[in-house]
């Protein structure tokens, strides 16, 4: 026999609300290449702008269609990165568009290659900036 109980969702003010803490972001500024598979199977290279563990900005030569599904593939600190990304609205940028993603599916084990390859790149940057470089 089993237990049925009484559970009914809480309403939660925001102020009443716990801070949500956002996943780390590295500035990579175009130094990581991508590359993205669209539904078709058409390939398109890119520049990642900005990247976290649940999304990030890519720097195109012209965008995408908003909310179109695509697959990622590409190399940080030596760890190879694949995931389904929907992206999001682009913006116009001097030399081309920065297209905003974010992660729809992204495997536990790149997760946490993810993760860890960003805090190695945000390391490496803090120091060559404490260096002067």
């Amino acid at each position: 026999m089993s237990e049925v109980s009484d559970v009914r969702p809480v309403k939660v003010s925001p102020s009443e609300r716990e801070p949500v803490e956002r996943p780390f972001r590295a500035k990579l500024r175009g130094s990581v290449l991508v590359l993205i598979r669209l539904p078709n199977r058409r390939q398109i290279r890119a520049a990642l702008h900005q990247l976290s563990t649940t999304g990030g900005v890519i720097h195109l030569e012209s965008p995408l269609d908003e909310k179109i599904e695509v697959e990622l593939l590409f190399h940080i600190d030596g760890a190879t990165i694949r995931g389904k990304a929907q992206m999001l609205f682009p913006m116009w940028a001097t030399q081309g568009w920065l297209q905003p993603f974010r992660f729809t599916s992204l495997s536990d084990t790149c997760h946490n290659a993810l993760d860890a390859s960003l805090k190695a790149v945000a390391g490496q940057m803090a120091k060559s900036a404490a260096s002067g470089q």
